[in-house]
């Protein structure tokens, strides 16, 4: 049977150019990079070239990017590293409710250290306003954490907004920007933000390398102990061949980025008017707000989300009923529920992600499927029936 994918805010299949930088490095490169000699050298110059293509997608300069595993570690180290090293006797932070677990959890590791955390919510379209932040500062303030793009929703957050108020209180701005990096430009230092989180395999890379922007002179202190590496912010022997393949999938992104966002906003736009064309009472999950131009989360009132993902599956669909971290939870979507859906709107939604390897004819078939198995469900849904 034939397979199609539309998940890949989950993670994206690895580019045919991450692919052939991996195993090039992987073959290729045996040294470690921080030996003298002529083999760790030249791992080490592959590490730094690639550090420049990752640089080049964020617009900071190599001296600003700590190489990690991916987006998870490089959203710990960002927060906690930042928040213990600050000297304020007293310790408050800023986030919001619509947060991936990586920040979440991070706070939460540092309400147990006696950091109070004040959770912000968005409106009802996704957003979080500069002016709730703001309503929200405090003297002892010392950072503010806002996700770039939404990884269920898509929506996108206004940083630069943030990062005025944020700064105006003499407070740092870290970001998410896992499903921001390559679906729009960024650039950080435009935004304001201060610490900038990334990971290579929601952008065509393998698993397993991300990189963290930490603005030039912002104090950090490491999460683990050991070398040197990283301008000892990041200390073990970084994995080469997975950097390069990250420098490779951000070089493509950075040479056909506008033109690859142009053509996945107009696949995104065809599926959701297909869909709302055919199905009776579709809602669109952030509907009204900015969104990155490859995410559509879909309200299907009188389904179980649950149901249509798995009858999708069989019929060939990959898709997701939200955060690919938080997938065999029974609880309802956070993201939306702090939007305002209700526990059974929240559950019937589903996101829908597309990438370079859709196409119209694909989107056309999920189109065809998504109406079947609403139709199907609806039938079978006594909910449904009583409502019409």
């Amino acid at each position: 049977m034939n397979r199609w994918y539309f998940d890949h805010n989950a993670s994206t299949p690895v580019s045919p150019e991450a692919l052939d930088a991996f195993a090039g490095a992987a073959r290729d490169v045996c040294g470690n990079p921080s030996s003298v000699h002529r083999e760790g050298q030249s791992a080490k110059q592959r590490l730094e070239s690639a550090r420049l293509q990752v640089c080049a997608l964020l617009g900071c300069g190599p001296k600003e990017l700590v190489i990690t595993s991916g987006g998870t570690e490089s959203d710990n180290l960002g927060i906690l590293g930042a928040v213990r090293a600050s000297r304020r006797p007293a310790k408050h932070v800023i986030t919001t409710a619509i947060e991936h677990p990586a920040v979440l959890g991070a706070c939460a590791q540092l309400e147990r250290e006696g950091v109070a955390v004040t959770h912000v919510k968005p409106d009802r379209t996704g957003v979080v306003r500069a002016e709730s932040v703001a309503e929200a500062l405090r003297e002892e303030t010392v950072l503010v954490s806002v996700m770039h793009a939404n990884n269920e929703t898509g929506v996108i957050q206004p940083l630069a907004e943030i990062a005025l108020v944020a700064h105006g209180s003499g407070a740092l701005l870290h970001s998410d920007g896992v499903q921001a990096a390559a679906k729009i430009a960024v650039d950080v230092r435009a935004l304001g933000a201060d610490l900038y989180a990334i990971t290579g395999h929601k952008f065509g890379a393998p698993k397993g390398a991300g990189a963290l922007y930490v603005r030039e002179g912002i104090e950090l202190q490491p999460m683990q102990f050991g070398g040197r590496h990283e301008r000892a912010r990041r200390p073990g022997t970084e994995n080469v061949p997975g950097v390069v393949a990250l420098g490779a999938a951000a070089a493509w992104a950075v040479a056909n980025g506008e033109s690859e966002r142009i053509r996945i906003a107009a696949l995104r736009d065809r599926f959701e008017l297909g869909v709302l064309d055919r199905v009776p009472d579709v809602q669109v999950n952030g509907a009204g707000a900015d969104r990155v131009p490859n995410t559509s989360n879909l309200r299907f009132d009188g389904i179980e989300g649950e149901g249509m993902l798995i009858g999708l599956d069989l019929r060939g669909f990959a898709i997701s009923s939200g955060s690919a971290c938080s997938s065999g939870a029974v609880e309802p979507s956070h993201v939306l529920t702090s939007m305002g859906l209700s526990s059974e709107e929240a559950k019937s939604s589903l996101r829908f992600s597309l990438g370079r390897g859709n196409d119209e004819q694909q989107v056309d078939r999920l189109i065809e499927a998504v109406a079947a198995m609403c139709a199907h469900l609806r039938r079978l849904s006594p909910t449904y029936a009583a409502a019409v």
